[in-house]
């Protein structure tokens, strides 16, 4: 390897890792803000928010990939501008596609990477991140009793305490409203104090409670005026309440595994088979369906009028067949053929949303399959649009190409998500997911030619000295 390549992939590597490790964090706290109330108050260990932490990263790498290649080739080769290097090496017989050729080498080695990421290991990363938040979402918050207020956590059961130890153990004034029993039993515990703790498995928390009173008011059958009240003095008293549900407890994959996010290539195949096969047999039967319940009128109306039943197609016309009725028929008829048309509206209404709601489902197996290659793909397309134009505008540092990137980033990104919806809707076909793709490639063929053959149709400089002409003109 010659020394301008180290110096170029040395200058290249350095912000494509540093931006990468940014971009994960960024869209990571974003993460972390929107599932903070899940997170916080249930007592969870740090090892278990780690995986989950571990999970979403590995779950950004295909989005942050692309940003940190843009990024990094603008930073790269504006440096290089804004130093003059660029000019060092273009007089020394370096041309500007020479310069870009390491950086091209990497970021195809990249594309390469991404799409092994995501075929293989973000199917994985994402089940692991599904079941992981799922158990986290679904456990209940740690048993937090505060003195002064209403603890209501405890199905079936409402806690007040008037004090607390500083160890939590030792509580004071303590109030029980026992509700496990339903409306026909009203029990209220009152002790002046007691002991919290959990039993050494974490089932179950244990409430010693000391010098208090239980009371007891029934409601028995239809006479609520005369109500039976229970009043039971104790010295000791123990409590048990089962706190199961508020233990970490890890689900089955089984439940997440059949997700189109969590599948490869080739699963996704086989799924979106079955599912064409099923949308063929599902549309077949609502036709029979539809036909049968639009047949019954004039199965009916011959009836009615005494004619063959079970083969319509010889029978008289509807017009003969309603002239041949009693008035009283034929506003039974009538009234028939108006609930059988409306009846069949509804059915047809009902089969339409449920067609499309497979069809959708089927979309985003497909919309799957190609995002596996478009994201891939993205990591070189970006770099053709930064690479050059980082060495056309000639700046470096942190201002214009974080501007620049964003800027690139939102257009292919917003460009993305319209036509993913458009699919998702079947607006387009699958291959809808290129349209971000094809929307990019022209600027980076436009860019990439603008910088290697010097044109000055980018520098502000040029636009300048042409209009001073003019004027002076």
């Amino acid at each position: 390897m010659k020394k301008l390549d180290r110096l170029i992939l040395r200058s290249f590597l350095g912000p494509l890792v540093l931006t990468f490790s940014l971009s994960v964090l960024v869209l990571l706290m974003q993460f972390v803000w929107k599932y903070v109330d899940d997170l916080v108050g249930k007592g969870l260990e740090f090892s278990i928010i780690a995986e989950l932490l571990m999970y979403a990263s590995a779950t950004f790498v295909p989005m942050a990939l692309p940003i940190a290649v843009l990024f990094a080739s603008i930073m790269t080769m504006g440096n290089f501008g804004e130093k003059y290097e660029l000019v060092a090496m273009k007089a020394g017989g370096v041309s500007v596609r020479r310069v870009m050729m390491p950086m091209a080498l990497v970021a195809v080695l990249l594309t390469g990477m991404a799409f092994y990421f995501a075929n293989n290991v973000m199917p994985s990363a994402m089940l692991k991140y599904r079941m992981t938040l799922y158990d986290i979402t679904r456990k209940k918050p740690a048993v937090n009793i505060r003195p002064g207020e209403y603890y209501k956590d405890l199905e079936g059961y409402v806690i007040r305490v008037g004090g607390k130890s500083k160890d939590g153990r030792v509580l004071q004034d303590i109030i029980i409203y026992d509700h496990s029993r339903g409306s026909s039993e009203m029990n209220v515990i009152v002790a002046q104090s007691g002991i919290m703790e959990a039993t050494p498995d974490n089932r179950f928390l244990q409430f010693s409670l000391r010098d208090g009173y239980s009371y007891t008011e029934t409601i028995s059958g239809e006479n609520y005026t005369r109500r039976p009240l229970i009043s039971i003095g104790f010295r000791e008293q123990t409590l048990s309440f089962d706190i199961s549900s508020f233990a970490y407890n890890k689900t089955s994959e089984d439940i997440f595994k059949g997700s189109y996010q969590m599948m490869n290539l080739r699963q996704l195949d086989t799924a979106v088979a079955k599912l064409d096969s099923s949308l063929l047999r599902r549309t077949d039967q609502c036709g029979v369906e539809l036909r049968s319940a639009l047949h019954a009128w004039p199965v009916y109306l011959n009836s009615a009028a005494g004619f063959c039943a079970a083969d319509t197609t010889s029978c008289a016309t509807v017009s003969a067949l309603l002239d041949s009725l009693t008035p009283d028929s034929r506003q039974k008829a009538v009234a028939f053929a108006r609930n059988a048309t409306q009846s069949a509206s509804r059915s047809a209404k009902m089969y339409s949303d449920m067609l499309e709601n497979d069809r959708e489902y089927i979309n985003r197996h497909s919309i799957e399959w190609h995002r596996k290659f478009t994201l891939s793909i993205a990591c070189l397309l970006l770099f053709l649009i930064g690479a050059p134009f980082g060495s056309i505008v000639r700046k470096g540092g942190l201002g214009l190409p974080l501007v620049a990137s964003v800027g690139f980033f939102v257009l292919y990104y917003v460009v993305g998500m319209i036509s993913e919806k458009a699919v998702r809707e079947s607006a387009l076909g699958a291959e809808g997911m290129w349209i971000s793709s094809l929307v990019m490639l022209p600027i980076g063929i436009i860019l990439t030619l603008q910088a290697t053959t010097d044109s000055s149709f980018f520098d502000a400089s040029s636009w300048r000295k042409l209009f001073r002409r003019r004027k002076t003109h």
